[in-house]
Formats: C-alpha cells, sequence, structure tokens
C-alpha cells in the first residue's frame, strides 16, 4: 500500500489510493478497487502484443517491413464484419416489456454474446440478471432468422 506523505493532506493520498494502480489484473494495472487504471497502460507494449498475438494465430505476417493480412486474417475480419450485422429498433420507448430472454451463449462465441447484448439493448429491453433480459415482444423476425443462422 501507498505510504502516507506527511507533506500532503490526507485528501490527496486519498486520491493517490483511487489514482495510482497497486496490482494487475490479466495484465491491465488497477487501483486498490479493481478498476483499471489506463494512464498507466504502456500503449507500444500494449500495440506489440497484439501483433504478436495476430502473428501467432496466422492472421497477419510480416514480410520485410510491411505486415499483411493471410488469408485467414482476411477470413477473420470477414467473420467480424459479418458479425456487426445491425438491425434497426422497431419498439417505442414506452412499449409493454412483456417478454423474458434468457440466453446461454458460450465463452467461445463471447463476439456474438456481446452482440446479442448490444440488440437487446438497442431494442429498450432490460438486464434482470447476466443472461436474463425483460423487453418489448415480438423480437423482429430478420434479428431472430440472423441468431439462428449464427447459432
Amino acid at each position: 500500500m501507498n505510504k502516507i506523505n506527511k507533506n500532503k493532506s490526507v485528501g490527496d493520498s486519498i486520491i493517490d489510493l483511487f489514482s495510482k494502480p497497486q496490482y494487475r489484473y490479466k495484465g491491465v494495472p488497477v487501483n486498490f478497487l479493481g478498476f483499471p487504471v489506463f494512464s498507466e497502460l504502456n500503449k507500444k507494449q500494449q500495440f506489440s502484443k497484439e501483433i504478436y498475438r495476430f502473428k501467432k494465430k496466422g492472421i497477419i505476417i510480416h514480410e520485410g517491413d510491411f505486415l499483411m493480412l493471410t488469408p485467414k486474417g482476411k477470413e477473420y475480419i470477414k467473420k467480424k464484419q459479418d458479425s456487426l450485422q445491425i438491425f434497426s429498433n422497431t419498439f417505442k420507448k414506452d412499449s409493454p416489456k412483456n417478454l423474458i430472454v434468457m440466453f446461454d451463449i458460450p465463452e467461445g462465441k463471447k463476439a456474438e454474446r456481446e452482440w446479442f447484448r448490444f440488440h437487446l439493448k438497442r431494442f429498450n429491453y432490460v438486464m434482470v440478471q447476466r443472461s436474463v433480459w425483460v423487453g418489448p415482444s415480438p423480437l423482429p423476425k430478420d434479428f431472430m432468422n440472423y441468431v439462428e443462422d449464427i447459432n
């Protein structure tokens, strides 16, 4: 823990506790409450880690002074773009919340799970629990068809 400096006020010492990283969680510096401290991140190091990760997965290759996208990388980008299909909201803000949506999307499909939550919010759904939402019904047909297509 930080030691209290006698030249600092108690308020300044408390602010230091909240703003200076004390620990690391999944490689990110966090304060003693577990909140990320973004000013402490080394952007160049983070960028290098991402480049390394993409190379390791075969998404990019290093040719001379350039980074090139591999066929696997092109497929990866296409999949990301497809998963970002946006549906319009057809519900009014004051529509009755008469549908409960419960889902269990595996960790391996994190992008799909985030996309699904994004759209539930967009359709004026309210989270009751982590995977339980309440909102207006019925969900748009084209949205439901797309959900089935991406499993």
